[in-house]
C-alpha cells in the first residue's frame, strides 16, 4: 500500500467519524428539545393549576370583604340615624329655649320699661313738686320784698331816709346775706324768679264788666304801674353801675396792694399782680426753698477751700524765713564807686578794712539800720495799698 492510498484511507476515516459526530449531537439536540418542551408543558399545566386556585382564593376573600363592608355600612347607617334622631331632638330643644328664652326677654323688657316709667314719673313728680316749692318760696319771697318796698316807700314819703342811706351802701340790698345772695344766683334762678316776679306784678285783666269811670280808673292804676316800674327801672341801672364802680375801685386798690406787697418782699411790682403767681427761684431742684441770697452772697458761696489753706501756708511760711533773716548776721553793703550804699550827707566816712562786708561797731549798724528794712519797705507799701483802696471806695459811693 502507497502511502497516498493510506492517506486517503485515514481522511476517509475522518470525515465519517466528523459525520457520526455530527449525528450525535444532532441527535441529542432534538432530546433536548422534546425534554425542554415537556418542562413547558408541565410547567404551563401546573400554572393553570395555582392560578385558578389563588382566583379562587381571591374571591372568597373578595366575598368575605364584601359582607365586612355591607356589615359596616349597615351599622353606620343605623348610628347616622340614631345621630339624626339626637340631633332632631337637640334642635327641637334648642327652639323651645329660644321660644322661652324670647318670652322671658319680652317680660324683662316689660318690666324694665314699667321700671323706667315708673322712675321717670317719680322724677317728674319730684320735679314738678320742687319746682311748685320753689314757685311758692319765691312768691312768699317776691311778695315780702314787695311788702318791704312798699313799706320803705311809705317810710320815704314820710320824712325817713336812713333806710334807704345803709340799702345804698350795700348796694341797694337790705343785708350783705342777700347781696352775696344775689351774686351766688344762676342764670335759671335768676330767669325763674323774674318769671314769677312778673307773674305776680302783672296781673290779670278783667275788662268785660267794668263801666267807663272803672276803665279810667283801671288805666289810670296801670300808667302809676309804668311810671313806677320805670323808676325801679332806672334805680337797677344806677345800682348797676355804682356796683361797677365799687368793683373797679375794689380792684385798684388789690392791685396796688399786690404791689406795695411785692415790693416789701423784694419782687417786681407787677409780680403779684398777674393771673399766675411769680416764679420762685430755689436753691436747688431737690429743695423746695425759696432762695434768698444777693450776688454778692452767691459769689462769695464758694470762696475759701484750698485758696485759704494755700495763703495759710504760704503766710507760715513768709513768716517762718523772715525770722530766719532777721536773725542772721547783719553786714555792711559794699562800696560803688567809693562810696557806701544809703550813706547819708553829713555822715562820718567809714574807715576801711581788710574786710569791707562785716560790721565792727554800732556806727556801721546803725547805718545798715538807716537803709531800711524789708518789714519797714512792707508796712510802707501796705499802707499806701490801703490809702488807694479807700480813694477807690469813695469814688464807688461818689458814683
Amino acid at each position: 500500500m502507497s502511502e497516498e492510498e493510506y492517506y486517503e484511507e485515514g481522511e476517509e476515516e475522518e470525515v465519517e467519524d466528523e459525520e457520526e459526530e455530527e449525528e450525535e449531537e444532532e441527535e441529542v439536540e432534538e432530546e433536548e428539545n422534546e425534554e425542554e418542551e415537556m418542562n413547558k408543558y408541565e410547567t404551563l399545566t401546573t400554572r393553570s393549576e395555582g392560578e385558578e386556585k389563588l382566583r379562587a382564593r381571591n374571591e372568597a376573600k373578595k366575598g368575605e370583604l364584601d359582607e365586612q363592608l355591607r356589615d359596616v355600612i349597615n351599622e353606620w347607617r343605623k348610628q347616622r340615624a340614631k345621630e339624626e334622631e339626637e340631633l332632631k331632638k337637640l334642635k327641637d330643644q334648642q327652639a323651645r329655649r329660644k321660644e322661652i328664652r324670647a318670652e322671658q326677654e319680652k317680660q324683662l323688657a316689660k318690666q324694665k320699661k314699667e321700671e323706667e316709667e315708673r322712675i321717670r314719673k317719680e322724677e317728674s313728680e319730684k320735679k314738678a313738686r320742687e319746682a311748685e316749692e320753689k314757685r311758692k318760696r319765691l312768691e312768699e319771697a317776691e311778695r315780702k320784698r314787695q311788702s318791704m318796698v312798699q313799706a320803705q316807700k311809705d317810710k320815704q314819703q314820710a320824712g325817713g331816709y336812713g333806710s334807704s342811706d345803709t340799702r345804698r351802701g350795700l348796694g341797694g340790698f337790705a343785708s350783705v346775706q342777700d347781696a352775696k345772695r344775689e351774686k351766688v344766683k344762676t342764670k335759671e334762678q335768676l330767669a325763674d324768679e323774674k318769671k314769677i316776679s312778673l307773674s305776680i306784678r302783672i296781673k290779670p285783666l278783667n275788662l268785660e264788666d267794668l263801666e267807663k269811670d272803672q276803665l279810667k280808673s283801671k288805666a289810670n292804676e296801670m300808667w302809676e304801674n309804668i311810671i313806677r316800674l320805670e323808676t325801679e327801672k332806672y334805680d337797677l341801672e344806677e345800682r348797676q353801675r355804682r356796683q361797677g364802680w365799687d368793683l373797679t375801685e375794689l380792684s385798684e386798690r388789690q392791685t396796688q396792694r399786690l404791689r406795695l406787697k411785692a415790693v416789701r418782699m423784694g419782687l417786681d411790682a407787677e409780680a403779684l399782680t398777674g393771673k399766675y403767681p411769680p416764679k420762685i427761684q430755689t436753691a436747688s431742684k431737690f429743695e423746695r426753698r425759696a432762695d434768698n441770697k444777693s450776688y454778692d452772697d452767691k459769689k462769695r458761696l464758694f470762696d475759701g477751700g484750698w485758696e485759704i489753706l494755700s495763703c495759710e501756708f504760704l503766710e507760715r511760711d513768709w513768716k517762718d524765713k523772715m525770722g530766719d533773716w532777721n536773725k542772721q548776721q547783719k553786714t555792711k553793703l559794699p562800696k560803688w564807686f567809693g562810696v557806701r550804699p544809703g550813706k547819708k550827707s553829713g555822715d562820718p566816712v567809714t574807715p576801711e578794712d581788710e574786710d569791707e562786708g562785716k560790721a565792727e561797731s554800732l556806727q556801721d549798724v546803725e547805718d545798715f539800720e538807716e537803709i531800711g528794712k524789708i518789714e519797714d519797705v512792707d508796712e510802707e507799701g501796705e499802707e499806701e495799698e490801703e490809702e488807694y483802696e479807700e480813694e477807690e471806695e469813695e469814688e464807688e459811693e461818689d458814683e
